[in-house]
């Protein structure tokens, strides 16, 4: 065939563009369960931090199953329901009405006598989606650790959600006021919320990041009242 032919061009272009669209693939194919098992390793690391723990950067897998003995999914109704809870779309159960969500639930065992149960929440800030996780006493009410992440939010303003200055101010915070269920509210530094729930600071200069995390908390923990609630009762 005629090296310089039209012909030649397009058959030697669509036989490389076959040989490298099939090399691509296959490395894609080869690469994916470490791409996972890198993803499910990055999300243990994030579960565990709300619990103020930092596990093994070599084997986050087994300080994971260490600290995690236990999860399920729930529902508004605070009943556990089939559902593997690692396995669980947070993003878009946050989306669904309360009622039709799968909720995780991760009970972490510090200690037999210390037990957390962290949960996932999500959101929308800025720029991006917001992510993260609460851990929340056995009392049911109050907050022992939190854990946010952002996908792009302003580095120096909104990305400070990430940072511990600022998800430290939830170490401590109730979730419920008079027996009422009132998700921890992020107000304007020198401001206090009008309903009596408890609140941390705002970022300064990352208003919508913020609001974006209040709004994470409201919609997400409110899922988990029920649930928070029968925790609670059974302490007393």
């Amino acid at each position: 065939m005629n090296k310089q032919s039209n012909t030649y061009t397009i058959i030697y272009t669509i036989i490389m563009v076959v040989v490298v669209g099939a090399a691509l693939a296959g490395t894609s194919l080869l690469l994916k369960p470490q791409q996972q098992a890198n993803s499910d390793a990055d999300k243990m690391k994030q579960i565990l931090a709300s619990a103020h723990i930092t596990p093994s950067p070599t084997d986050i897998q087994a300080d994971f199953a260490r600290y995690i003995t236990d999860s399920y999914v729930v529902d508004a109704d605070g009943q556990k329901i089939e559902g593997k809870a690692f396995d669980v779309n947070v993003a878009q159960e946050a989306k669904l009405p309360i009622a039709d969500r799968r909720m995780p639930v991760y009970v972490c065992s510090l200690s037999a006598e210390d037990v957390k149960y962290i949960l996932p929440v999500y959101g929308a800030g800025l720029w991006g989606p917001l992510w993260g996780y609460i851990a929340i006493n056995s009392d049911g009410k109050t907050v022992y650790g939190a854990y946010f992440a952002h996908q792009g939010e302003t580095p120096g303003l909104g990305a400070e959600i990430d940072k511990p200055e600022f998800s430290g101010q939830f170490d401590g915070k109730s979730l419920f006021k008079d027996n009422t269920f009132k998700p921890i509210a992020v107000v304007k530094v020198g401001q206090k919320p009008l309903n009596g729930e408890d609140y941390v600071d705002a970022i300064s200069g990352g208003t919508i990041t913020s609001k974006g995390v209040q709004s994470m908390l409201e919609n997400c923990l409110s899922g988990y009242a029920v649930f928070l609630k029968n925790l609670s009762n059974s302490t007393k």
